[in-house]
């Protein structure tokens, strides 16, 4: 069926201003602009946020992630692509009943794609950021995943040490002086404590690698999202932390992994 003259038209017009605006793939956005707005002065409204520079996630409301839809609001760091890689590695580790950690988790859209994927896992979740952690625990809601606000391991239950047998983090691997030459829905709308890993993007990286193992159950793996370029220091640092390391990539989504597992007791 093909769309009416108004609607056609609608269109049309949106994607001229999108694109006008430097939306790349201006039809799909308008497209989902359109179908997402309750009312023209709701669509209206959100077209102009865009055009503002708003990244389109924010807009709407939400980011499609593993087949989700993950709630993401403004401030909130947006899951990419490249994560869904993360998320297949970790995956293809966990058994029934799992103990998954997912630090530094944002919106949470790594634990609720692994809470979707896993036979009944135990889900924790942390973040520093208020904003993503009142994300998160929206969009754990439904899996019996606990997220707590705090840095790294700090707000964790003591309780759960030497239990994790998945712990997944995309931490921030930006070097900071890199935190300039990111797009602007990244740079001004995301949250900067999301984005930078210090002077050469591994700080948080490596904190979160040298208390791992107090955490990993015996034969547990940790799961790093990084660069092509950063990953062999990320695999350095797992191994001087006493874990196995294995690098990953996926040329499709320009994703690279860092696996680190923690030898099993003799």
């Amino acid at each position: 069926m093909s769309a009416s003259p108004s609607l056609a038209s609608s269109l049309s017009t949106l994607v001229a201003r999108l694109r006008a605006a430097g939306c790349v793939f201006a039809e799909d956005e308008a497209e989902l602009l359109l179908t997402t707005a309750r009312t023209p002065d709701e669509l209206d409204a959100m077209v102009g946020r865009r055009v503002a520079g708003l990244p389109l996630e924010h807009v709407v409301g939400w980011a499609a992630f593993c087949g989700l839809r993950i709630a993401v609001d403004p401030g909130v760091f947006v899951p990419r692509p490249r994560t869904e890689f993360l998320v297949r590695q970790a995956t293809a580790l966990a058994g029934p009943r799992t103990v998954v950690l997912d630090l530094c988790c944002g919106s949470g859209a790594v634990g609720a794609a692994l809470a979707a994927s896993l036979d009944r896992p135990e889900l924790y979740a942390a973040d520093i950021d208020p904003a993503a952690v009142r994300c998160a625990r929206r969009n754990l809601a439904g899996t019996g995943g606990l997220v707590f606000e705090g840095d790294l391991y700090d707000p964790l239950p003591a309780a759960l040490r030497g239990r994790v047998g998945v712990l997944v983090a995309n931490a921030p691997y930006v070097p900071t002086e890199a935190i300039g030459l990111l797009p602007p829905e990244a740079r001004v709308h995301e949250a900067r404590v999301a984005l930078d890993g210090g002077a050469d993007g591994l700080d948080v990286q490596r904190r979160v690698t040298a208390e791992a193992p107090r955490w990993l159950a015996p034969g547990g793996h940790l799961l790093v999202e990084t660069s092509e370029r950063q990953a062999p220091l990320t695999a350095a640092a797992f191994a001087r932390g006493g874990l196995v390391p294995r690098v990953i990539a996926c040329e499709d989504l320009d994703a690279t992994v860092v696996v680190g597992t923690l030898p099993a007791h003799a």
